[in-house]
């Protein structure tokens, strides 16, 4: 499995953030940090915090922090959120894809069950598991 990179910066931010979790970052900050167009990075972080994963504040003294614990924050509720529309295969998809061999295919359950035992074992960690040491994050 692989995953996007939208998700894979979303899991650094958090990891970031959850190593001060008490203090707000920017996010010119996070994007210099991560070298990461501010753009990508904001999209990244608009969906954070509508799913109350991250709280967001303009202007001076602004940023974003944690909306939870990193010990509240799984996993695998990452993945998903961040994953949306990205279907691991074609015929995942909302309209099924074009796949001649749909009907038939004896893949398809296969990759479902891979693809809810991944996202099981991440629901068994947390943010507060993979967030970076205080001394990295400086």
């Amino acid at each position: 499995m692989r995953l996007t990179s939208f998700t894979d910066y979303g899991l650094r931010m958090l990891m970031r953030m959850a190593s001060a979790p008490e203090r707000a970052f920017s996010t010119a900050e996070l994007a210099d940090e991560f070298g990461l167009s501010r753009n990508h990075l904001t999209k990244i972080m608009q969906r954070l915090a509508r799913a109350g994963i991250v709280a967001t504040r303009r202007g001076s003294g602004g940023g974003a922090n944690l909306a939870r614990s990193p010990a509240d924050i799984r996993l695998g509720e990452v993945v998903r959120l961040l994953e949306e529309g990205q279907p691991l295969v074609e015929c995942f998809g909302r309209n099924g894809g074009r796949c001649s061999i749909d009907g038939c295919c004896r893949l398809k359950l296969r990759l479902r069950s891979a693809e809810a035992a991944f996202l099981a074992h991440l629901d068994r960690s947390t943010l507060a598991d993979i967030a970076l040491p205080a001394r990295a994050a400086a």
